[in-house]
């Protein structure tokens, strides 16, 4: 059985062109050509949402040159993809703060979702200057401004009214997260979510990640028994 939601941290774009002596611009035009062959993928294996983290609140720490790189290849993505987007019934949908974008990226980023906003194919989010603690703190705030205006009581907050006013509250929470590049940690990505998400790392570098090894990560998910805090299958509660 596929995973209803899959969550991707897309690494190792740097590592795939600095080992073949390129600069590190091709290995994220690459990993942008592998993640629309991965959309498609996705989609034909039966997932209803799919989560990519294309920029981290932390990629602002990087050269001003490669932020600026990062953020023009985003514009142009979408600008490239939009129609076949919307012509395969992808719902697109972008995550993260907007505060810091360029005008020409936010224009870009809300004329996608408004005209795929009808679609009732894949939901594709794409996480871009998002922080799972970010979004934490961004609702927590929320929470207490409400409070601070007679709008909603403190012992009225749980984790369901948590988790309805947070940036992925439009999807259910991710079955499988993977990570690619070899790194065995979530770095900041959906912090809430994955609660009991499957976490699957795999060596392959995003730009070497294929068919193959989304069916490979979707098979070992399909093995897993998943008993959200229960006792397996078989086991005596006493």
């Amino acid at each position: 059985m596929a995973p209803r939601h899959v969550a991707i941290i897309m690494d190792g774009n740097g590592r795939w062109a600095r080992a073949r002596g390129l600069p590190r611009a091709a290995g994220h035009r690459r990993g942008a050509r592998i993640a629309h062959d991965i959309v498609a993928v996705a989609s034909r294996a039966g997932v209803e949402a799919l989560t990519l983290f294309a920029f981290s609140s932390e990629n602002w720490r990087r050269p001003a040159h490669e932020v600026r790189l990062l953020l023009d290849l985003l514009r142009r993505t979408i600008k490239k993809e939009l129609a076949a987007l919307h012509a395969n019934g992808v719902r697109l949908s972008f995550v993260g703060s907007r505060d810091r974008f360029p005008d020409g990226l936010i224009r870009e980023m809300d004329h996608g979702e408004q005209h795929t906003a009808g679609n009732h194919g894949l939901q594709l989010n794409i996480a871009v200057d998002y922080g799972g603690r970010w979004d934490v703190v961004r609702r927590a705030r929320e929470l207490a401004r409400r409070v601070g205006q007679g709008e909603l009581a403190v012992d009225d907050i749980d984790e369901h009214c948590f988790d309805t006013g947070m940036s992925l509250a439009h999807c259910p929470a991710p079955d499988l997260l993977i990570r690619t590049g070899g790194e065995s940690r979530l770095s900041n990505f959906l912090l809430w979510e994955t609660a009991y998400s499957e976490l699957y790392f795999t060596d392959v570098l995003w730009p070497d990640f294929s068919d193959e090894t989304l069916h490979a990560a979707i098979d070992w998910f399909a093995r897993r028994e998943r008993r959200f805090g229960d006792v397996a299958a078989g086991v005596p509660r006493r």
